[in-house]
């Protein structure tokens, strides 16, 4: 990937920052996030045959359900910016003996595709382009002419109890991060406005966009103690004491104690669950 993509730099805070902290909590993020991706597929099954993209693919695990999905007469291209989590998927599809799936790092904003594709997926990830239209459109030339879009966005930190209650947790004890703090792009919620997307989707030139709410639990960790180191590295809540700095360490075991006894009321045999909400937003290339 070039050095000198417009994305660069945010390119650098995933693969710096992130991709420890997301292997980390690799089995959270999987398993939590597959009630999203299971729901929309059942929905939108891909078709035996076809040509997938899968966009900011991350571990793979959804590549790997369009592979299965599409067939041996079908293929999946999976692609991230992070080649350690490709490394995951390649993995599991050498495991799995899945022939029509391969994974490559790219960036989708800049990506010039060389095939053309009949459904183009993405499970939250499109949230981070840091030029949404500009990515949007280059994904809209990878698809062939009536080629379907299918994109899993966040709804509201409002409608995610699993990343809004350490927020507010947190901001009891810290300030707000600064505008210049470190980041991975726009952020989680930025496309749970559908206007906007709206907006974004029709001028990158898609047609007969749909929302489809998903509600889906997550489990955030196996034990309250797991569920805040969870929270503390990944999310809103992590950012604020991260860019704290030496407050937001000072801080740290207050916010970590009033944390764990929230989460506690969340506990069942599988774990902390939480409920969290999505957009299945769906479109076509308009001819």
């Amino acid at each position: 990937m070039e050095a000198s993509s417009p994305n660069a730099e945010f390119i650098r805070t995933w693969n710096e920052i992130l991709v420890p902290k997301f292997v980390r909590f690799r089995h959270v993020l999987v398993d939590g996030f597959r009630g999203h991706s299971d729901a929309a597929l059942a929905k939108h099954a891909p078709r035996a045959g076809e040509r997938a993209l899968d966009v900011a693919c991350g571990f793979g695990d959804t590549s790997i359900d369009l592979a299965r999905a599409v067939g041996p007469t079908g293929s999946v291209l999976g692609i991230d910016c992070c080649d350690a989590f490709l490394e995951f998927g390649r993995r599991d599809a050498r495991a799995q003996g899945l022939d029509n799936l391969r994974f490559a790092v790219s960036d989708a904003q800049t990506e010039s595709f060389h095939e053309s594709f009949e459904l183009c997926f993405a499970r939250f990830g499109t949230m981070f382009f840091q030029s949404p239209l500009a990515a949007m459109r280059n994904l809209r030339q990878s698809l062939v002419p009536g080629g379907r879009l299918m994109m899993l966005v966040w709804r509201t930190l409002e409608d995610n109890d699993w990343l809004k209650f350490s927020k507010e947790v947190a901001r009891k004890y810290l300030p707000p991060p600064p505008d210049t703090g470190q980041t991975c792009g726009p952020g989680p919620f930025s496309m749970a406005d559908r206007e906007t997307v709206t907006a974004i989707l029709e001028g990158a030139g898609f047609s007969e966009i749909a929302f489809e709410r998903i509600d889906a639990p997550v489990m955030v960790g196996k034990s309250p103690q797991e569920a805040v180191e969870f929270q503390l590295l990944l999310g809103p809540a992590g950012e604020i004491v991260r860019e704290a700095g030496a407050l937001g360490e000072q801080r740290r075991a207050e916010i970590s104690a009033e944390l764990a006894a929230l989460l506690e009321k969340f506990q069942t045999e599988r774990g902390i669950v939480m409920g969290s909400s999505s957009w299945n937003v769906t479109a076509r290339r308009a001819s």
